[in-house]
């Protein structure tokens, strides 16, 4: 009852260091590890989604002259629209695939041995794809869809973890917007690629899967001199003496023992409890409210509808009047936006934080898809009218990108300690995936169904997201992984922990630990 908590000596040694690493500056080392990361990860998931769009004609009668070559008839309609479905929707299943993958990897290799593995799925991708036409089969174009596919699950998983974890809290949220960046640049350099006048032609259209060979080369050239993940070395390896050298590398200063003693804390509080399952983390109460807003956060970031504006944007150009052989390049706009408005959040996420770009994303994408709507419905009336329909969905993209475009992934690595990490990024991974082939199936029957009115769906969609995000979700920026597990310790119903009991709590998830194990975390939590 003596002196008020704020004046115990640690505290000041802690408000301290949080103070310092605010004045620290970004190495070349971090930046580095986040751009090369990036480039090798997210860039080729992000190409992966635009690059498809300017050879799909070339790719379909690719298709039909093989068939007609192979069984001497052309290829029935019927046929050619299954396999051009396969062809787009098996990169969905790759992801899946990878998504499901990726937590064993991830224990076995880390997260810097997990993303160089993965640069070979790309590489063996970007030969079949590339190789496909000259081979004259189409089978390698569809395998290799389903490879970059897995090595996309694989790096929207891995990439977010290995961020999260070498980078200071004070910027974690703007080196997290690396992936969300790179997605971007990814989508809007398909689209630069696809242009008539560089390789969306029908004699080059092979070449763009070849560029996919570029980023992980460039991957492979520069992230095996970087160091792994110091979270990673120091909890899960043991090896103090390698994270202390990390730590070193990625902050850029001799004296890391702040940063060392944040790791050993949370290593304590997990003490004997080893990287966690699927099942371990489903049946956990202590982390049950982060799991659930992770599962919601990915399922709005697939279900929100940017998916389907992309259906929809040539043709309300060409009602707006524009010649078809300017629309590619007015197209171009949607890429720029997109990029543009991830970079600005890069930039704000660590003043404004996590949920107000979140609620603000998704709730301003509500209000242009409402916009959207309206605009629609009175375009054959209006001449004028279409205009306004693409400035609605250069702001719908923009909404997405300021927030829901990346923050989902930052706020996986963050909700979580070390233990269910792997296991949280292979459920969020899963989520998404399996959303994003659901919006791939659904949405054309929606459309059929709704017409103009399908974006209506997604207005519900965001709006249910804004509002559970604004009444469950914590702000997590500047705060460790054991302040965030003490956010949600309300909400969860379980004591929030602190240095006393800390153990005492993991150990309590896991009742088949043996006693020597429990005897120790008495004793500790006695002092």
């Amino acid at each position: 009852m003596g002196k008020p908590q704020n004046d115990h000596p640690a505290d000041h040694k802690i408000s301290d260091s949080r103070k310092n690493s605010e004045q620290q500056p970004i190495t070349a080392c971090l930046l580095s590890a986040a751009f090369f990361g990036a480039l090798g990860s997210s860039f080729i998931y992000g190409y992966n989604l635009s690059v498809v769009n300017a050879p799909a004609l070339f790719i379909k009668a690719f298709y039909n002259t093989t068939w007609i070559e192979r069984y001497g008839e052309p290829l029935a309609a019927e046929t050619a629209t299954l396999l051009w479905s396969v062809t787009v929707s098996i990169f969905a299943i790759g992801g899946l695939l990878g998504a499901l993958a990726v937590s064993i990897i991830l224990k076995v290799l880390g997260r810097k041995g997990t993303l160089l593995l993965n640069n070979i799925f790309a590489v063996i991708a970007a030969l079949l794809l590339t190789l496909g036409e000259r081979a004259k089969s189409f089978e390698m174009l569809i395998i290799g869809r389903l490879i970059i596919g897995v090595n996309s699950g694989i790096a929207l998983s891995a990439l977010p973890m290995y961020l999260g974890e070498i980078t200071p809290r004070h910027i974690r949220g703007s080196i997290g917007q690396f992936n969300s960046i790179l997605i971007c640049l990814g989508v809007f350099m398909g689209q630069v690629l696809g242009l008539p006048e560089l390789l969306g032609q029908e004699s080059r259209w092979s070449y763009l899967f070849s560029f996919l060979a570029l980023p992980a080369i460039l991957q492979l050239c520069v992230l095996p001199f970087l160091p792994e993940s110091p979270r990673y070395l120091l909890i899960e390896r043991r090896d103090e003496a390698g994270a202390e050298r990390a730590f070193q590398r990625f902050l850029g200063k001799k004296d890391v023992s702040q940063e060392l003693e944040e790791v050993h804390a949370e290593a304590r509080a997990q003490e004997n409890l080893h990287t966690a399952s699927v099942l371990q983390l489903l049946r956990s109460p202590g982390v049950r409210w982060q799991l659930i807003t992770i599962i919601i956060t990915m399922a709005c970031y697939q279900l929100c509808g940017l998916n389907a504006i992309w259906y929809y944007t040539n043709g309300i150009l060409r009602e707006a009047g524009f010649a078809e052989n300017i629309i590619p390049y007015i197209t171009l706009s949607t890429g720029a936006i997109e990029t543009l408005a991830a970079i600005i959040s890069g930039l704000v996420i660590e003043r404004i934080g996590r949920r107000p770009l979140l609620i603000f994303g998704f709730s301003a994408m509500a209000v242009f898809f409402s916009l959207l709507t309206v605009f629609l419905n009175f375009q054959e009336r209006l001449s004028w009218m279409p205009y306004f329909s693409y400035i609605s969905i250069l702001a719908v993209i923009a909404s997405f990108c300021s927030g829901p475009g990346g923050i989902p992934f930052v706020l996986t690595g963050e909700l979580f300690e070390q233990s269910f990490r792997p296991a949280a990024f292979m459920i969020a991974g899963t989520v998404n995936w399996l959303s994003n082939f659901a919006v791939g199936l659904l949405f054309p029957f929606i459309q059929e169904t709704l017409q103009s009115f399908a974006f209506l769906v997604f207005v519900v969609v965001c709006v249910l997201g804004a509002i559970y995000l604004f009444v469950v979700l914590p702000e997590t920026k500047n705060k460790t992984f054991m302040d965030i597990s003490k956010s949600f310790a309300k909400i969860n119903k379980i004591p929030a922990p602190s240095p006393s009991n800390e153990m005492e709590l993991v150990l309590s998830s896991k009742p088949d630990m043996n006693g020597r194990v429990q005897d120790i975390a008495k004793m500790e939590s006695s002092f």
